[in-house]
Formats: structure tokens, sequence, C-alpha cells
């Protein structure tokens, strides 16, 4: 297998991030940082270099992910640049978690001069952008979109990301092992594919396993914030763990709401759920003892872990979720991948594009990164990879 030189470029000595600190304005969730326009072209494309186009919502609800995944891949590209030879750039454009958005993203892109897409980083989003790439022919990596609807059918599309279908057998067979519920309750947003792909993998696997799920309840929209009806009735049916395959915003609701009620089950999510820490104004109390699924662990200890969240924190003033490392591997994997095959600036996107599917589906290329030993990819254009289950204990994640 070829191996990745990651480890030590991320541990080579310090580098300069006085272009990422400069980075003004406000962030929800207090943890990065975006000029109020939400737009923006970072390490200035200039010839020789391969400008990669980049979205993902720098505003908006979901901009705490999309964020983290911009600023994650900045700072592998200052480390890459620092090494010289291939250089990239990285142009970031806010779609704000809207499919119409984020295909205009993608024309602006291409227009820009953009030679690789790296996004989006939401589901939806990613899947309406992934049918253009596909027909255009421009290579395609994901940080964070994770159902296989955005591969399915394009050998250009690849994911950094674990699929929702592996997260959601992943869940119950841990849930099941590990004794963590006899009665559990499901709550999920049946209008979104991330959260509803999960959900069906977990369920299917529940009934094999003979995991008993006492009631299912769901809600349309990520903007509801009322979850009463949903825990009564898992409370009612006297479940004593609540497996909710949701985003961070409503997964903070549901855990006020919770405990207003008196309802105190153990709560288990997935990688969606990652950044619950950050979100401004939310008592990080209300998520002791919450489980998720998530392939970083900001408060590790390995070196390559710390020294990633001490220049991030240098950077942006915050501790890194899960999706900011994604992102910094997203960079190394195109890096590796690009060098490994021969990739030139003056290259056209179809030659790029040609060149990494061969390299990401050669069967002597892998990545060690941030999310992942020994990454694989199939011709699907999934990762091979497995989640690691976190416990929030003191307001940080423990390991389990």
């Amino acid at each position: 297998m070829k191996k990745s030189r990651i480890l030590s470029l991320a541990l080579a000595g310090a580098l300069s991030f006085s272009m990422l600190a400069g980075c003004g304005g406000g962030t929800e969730g207090g943890s990065a940082n975006t000029p109020a326009g939400g737009n923006e072209t970072t390490s200035g494309s200039t010839e020789g270099t391969i400008q990669i186009g980049g979205i993902g919502p720098l505003t908006g609800s979901a901009a705490v992910y999309g964020l983290a995944t911009k600023q994650g891949a900045e700072i592998a590209i200052e480390e890459i640049n620092a090494l010289g030879g291939l250089q990239f750039s990285l142009n970031s454009q806010d779609d704000e978690g809207d499919i119409e958005k984020a295909v205009n993203a993608y024309g602006k892109l291409k227009d820009d001069g953009a030679k690789i897409i790296y996004g989006c980083t939401t589901t939806n989003p990613c899947v309406a952008v992934a049918a253009e790439t596909y027909n255009d022919r421009y290579f395609q990596l994901t940080p964070s979109a994770s159902s296989t609807d955005v591969t399915a059918g394009k050998d250009n599309v690849f994911q950094v990301c674990f699929t929702d279908p592996n997260q959601g057998v992943t869940a119950a067979n841990y849930i099941k092992d590990n004794n963590l519920g006899t009665k559990v309750a499901v709550i999920y947003n049946n209008g979104d594919a991330y959260s509803t792909g999960i959900y069906n993998s977990f369920q299917a696997t529940a009934k094999e396993i003979g995991l008993e799920v006492v009631t299912v309840q769901t809600f349309p929209d990520d903007t509801n914030t009322d979850f009463n009806v949903q825990l009564s009735a898992a409370k009612d049916a006297g479940a004593d763990l609540v497996f909710m395959p949701i985003y961070y915003t409503p997964a903070s609701l549901i855990l006020s709401q919770a405990k207003s009620m008196g309802y105190e089950p153990t709560f288990f999510g997935c990688d969606g759920m990652d950044g619950i820490l950050d979100l401004e104004g939310f008592d990080k109390s209300l998520a002791e003892g919450l489980m998720l699924m998530t392939p970083f662990n900001a408060w590790g200890e390995d070196e390559r872990t710390k020294t990633f969240v001490s220049e991030y924190e240098a950077a942006y003033g915050g501790i890194p979720n899960q999706f900011a490392a994604d992102g910094y591997d997203c960079m190394y994997a195109i890096y590796e991948a690009c060098t490994a095959a021969g990739v030139t600036a003056d290259m056209s996107a179809e030659e790029i594009c040609e060149a990494l599917i061969a390299q990401f589906t050669s069967s002597d290329f892998s990545v060690d990164g941030l999310t992942g030993t020994g990454m694989t990819w199939s011709a699907n254009g999934e990762v091979s990879k497995a989640p690691v289950v976190v416990k929030v204990e003191g307001g940080v994640y423990v390991t389990q």
C-alpha cells in the first residue's frame, strides 16, 4: 500500500498562518471567522497554481459545518504550499445550504477557473452539484456529504466522510453490543436525505440483531422548534435510549426540552451532531452524557491531532470539529493523488478528473489522515474507514 506523507507534513516545523488569522468577521458558534459576505477566495490563484473550488454554507443555520470544512482545508493548503512544488488555491463560495445556490456557486467556480471541486458540505446541495460535475467531468471530493445518493452512478465523485448506511449499521450494533439501551426510540428528520438514510439502515440492522425500537418519531425540517410530541412519545414508550441521526441545531433543542420535561434517557447521535458544543448560546451541560459517532476527537492525545488543534486555534481561535478535520484530509488526499498521478496546473479540468479517478481507485493508493489511517476508496466513491464513538464528559469528547 502506498502510504501518505500527511503525518510528516502535519508535524513539520512551525508554519506561518498570518493569512488565515487575518480573516475578519463573526461566526455562528464562535469557532471560526468569515467576512460579512460569506464568499471568499483564499490563497489567491496565481499562474502555476491549481484552483480548487469549494462550496458550502458559510452563512446561515449550517454555517458551523461549512466554515469548519473551509478552514480545515485552508490550513492544509497553507502547509502544502509551504512545501514548494505543486501549489493550490481555494476559492470558497457560500451556498447557505441551499440547492439552487450551490449549483449557482458551481457555475461561478467554473467561470473563475477552478479545476477541482471541493464540496459540497451538506448532502442535498452536494447531490445536485454532483450531477453537474459528472456531466462536465470535474473531479469532486466532498468532506461531509454522506448520502450514497451523492456518488451513485457518478465515477468522478468521492467522499471523505463515512456513508449514512455505515453510520446506521454501526450505531445499531454499538448500542446492542454495549447494552446502552433496552428500549430504543428514534427521532429523525424525514425531510432530509442524510437523516433518513441513516435511519433506514439503523432500523434494518436493529431488526436483524433484535434491538427493540419502541417508537419512531419524525419531524419535517431542521427549522422545527418544538419536539415535545416526539419526546413525550419516547418517554411514554419507556425508551431508555433515543437515537437521533440529525444535525446539531434540532438536537440542541431536543436536549433542552427533554430536560424541561424531566426525561433523561441516553441520547445517541451521528456525525451531523458534531459541533453542538460550539453552538452559540448552548448550555454545554445539556449535552453531558451525549454519545455520538465521529471520526475525529479534538481532545485526542496523539501528536497529529494535537498539532492540528494547535494550528487551528492559532488561526481561528476555536476548537476544530470533525468537519474541519475532514476538510484538512480532503486537501491532503487531493494533493497525494495529484502528486502520484503527475497532475500539473496546465492540465484541463477533464484531464485532471480522469487522472484523479484512476488514482483514487488504485489498489496501491491510501491516505493517512486526521480522520482515518490507511483510508482507501472504492470505485463507487465510498471511503473505507471506521467510525469512532465518543461521549461528552465535562464539556469535551471522550473516546469510548
